[in-house]
């Protein structure tokens, strides 16, 4: 049930439908009211201090309807009716010793379209100087929900609950940083949306049902054998990791090959996975499923035969395989589309050498990135990583990571997300939907994060690895880091 990513005007022609169908504006936004509260409740603790900016407009509704579930906090609601009057009150509600410890945004919301004055930059400036976390409504206010146009000045969220569906706008590399973690209130009382789009929200709930439960009868071999060649001297712990990503995915068996030098320090780190030293792809085992290469080949004295063994696996293998890392710069270009399933996984640096061009115009656009990305090999499945990592192909719908949080950017959380992957791919049950069970990885990646993030403040690589799959299956339960 992942949700397309609409326009401001499909979101307006969606309100309309629904008004036409019975529903009526004041009973959506009592329910939007209740989702707020709810989330305002997950973030603060009881007695806390929450301070409300309301605006003129349905955004500034919104925010007045949390107001009645809200009754274990001490409340200050301003209604802002213009710039001036909402600053005097703002900084007489922050001299108080006990600072919020939450502001709740409803000033502006995706009716945005005119620049702001002098007055409202000024306000908006007052707001972000307190260091204070913000959850915006809707819309960080001062962004544009169409463009991610900044509209002289915007609040500076640390997470914004969208209504209904996420605004094209709000992934906008010009409105990231403002937007902060981006989730979407799904069920605030609209119809069925009627929109799909090229672009689609992954929501926990995607997966409720996924894997599937395993039989009572099945053995090993009913999960598949990934093979992973990895590691190199100085960075064999890339090859621990990807297994240990690997094993948490539960396939039947994982085999691990790499370089003779590094064999004992990866070997000695690792119980439920086999290691062996390379020497050939002839010696993977006949019950291989699928492969994974690339973590941590970055040393200079890889094996000879190796780079040229891999091409040859990537163009010719009939299994799946998933390339990462320094694997990816070994890939030629395919002009045929494969048969059998390809998958890579750069982050923006890696993209960019891959497509020769610089990381800024990857990120700038990472969509059209993607879809070049997949076109130059053979339409293979990319996993673009980043905020809000990217799962799609040339053509068709490319996927938006919901889960995640800037806690992952450790050396080796993609080697950890790799092995994973592999590990579930390698399983035959979840091969046919491939989309899915690479969307799923991915959230699950962040997910732990997630989960990690709100239990301890310095978790590490390792501990990711030991939450990879705990993640709940519903939304709500994410943090805002501040």
């Amino acid at each position: 049930m992942s949700l397309p990513v609409i326009s401001v005007q499909q979101m307006r022609e969606w309100e309309q439908a629904t008004w036409a169908a019975g529903q009526t504006e004041k009973e959506v936004i009592a329910r939007v009211g209740k989702i707020v509260a709810a989330r305002v409740l997950q973030l603060t603790s009881a007695n806390e201090k929450i301070l409300i900016l309301a605006g003129k407009g349905h955004n500034g509704d919104d925010v007045r309807a949390a107001l009645p579930h809200l009754h274990e906090h001490e409340i200050i609601l301003i209604d802002v009716l213009d710039a001036k009057n909402g600053l005097e009150k703002f900084s007489l509600a922050c001299k108080d010793a006990r600072k919020p410890k939450l502001i709740l945004d409803g000033l502006f919301g995706i009716g945005l379209s005119r620049p702001l004055n002098d007055d409202w930059k000024k306000f908006i400036a007052a707001v972000n100087e307190k260091n204070i976390p913000v959850l915006s409504i809707d819309v960080p206010s001062g962004i544009d929900a169409d463009t991610g146009e900044i509209r002289g000045a915007a609040i500076r969220a640390s997470a914004t609950l969208t209504l209904g569906a996420a605004k094209r706008g709000l992934l906008a590399a010009t409105a990231i940083p403002f937007v902060g973690r981006l989730e979407v209130a799904l069920e605030i009382g609209l119809t069925p949306c009627p929109f799909s789009s090229e672009l689609a929200w992954t929501m926990p709930e995607d997966f409720l049902d996924f894997p599937p439960a395993r039989e009572v009868s099945c053995h090993k071999g009913s999960y598949g054998h990934v093979v992973i060649v990895a590691g190199s001297l100085g960075y064999h712990g890339a090859a621990v990791l990807a297994a240990r990503g690997a094993l948490r995915a539960q396939p039947g068996l994982v085999s691990v090959f790499t370089p003779e030098n590094v064999y004992q320090p990866v070997a000695s780190q690792l119980q439920a996975a086999m290691v062996h030293p390379w020497k050939s792809v002839k010696d993977f085992p006949e019950s291989t499923t699928a492969i994974l290469f690339g973590p941590g080949f970055a040393a200079n004295d890889l094996p000879g035969n190796l780079k040229k063994e891999m091409i040859e696996l990537w163009k010719q293998s009939p299994l799946p395989v998933v390339v990462d890392a320094s694997g990816l710069d070994w890939l030629p270009p395919v002009k045929k589309q494969f048969k059998t399933l390809r998958v890579i996984t750069p982050h923006p640096g890696e993209a960019a050498r891959l497509l020769s061009i610089s990381t800024e115009a990857v990120q700038a656009n990472r969509v059209a990135a993607l879809r070049q990305l997949s076109a130059r090999y053979g339409n293979c499945f990319v996993l673009l990583k980043g905020h809000q990592t990217l799962v799609g192909r040339s053509d068709g719908e490319i996927f938006v990571n919901s889960s995640g949080n800037p806690f992952l950017a450790q050396g080796g959380s993609g080697d950890v997300l790799a092995g994973y992957l592999a590990g579930l791919l390698a399983q035959p049950g979840l091969q046919s939907d491939a989309a899915k069970t690479i969307r799923y990885a991915v959230w699950q990646h962040g997910a732990a994060a997630d989960r990690l993030s709100r239990e301890s403040p310095n978790w590490n690589v390792q501990e990711l690895v030991e939450n990879l799959g705990r993640a709940p299956q519903r939304w709500g339960e994410t943090p805002v880091e501040r």
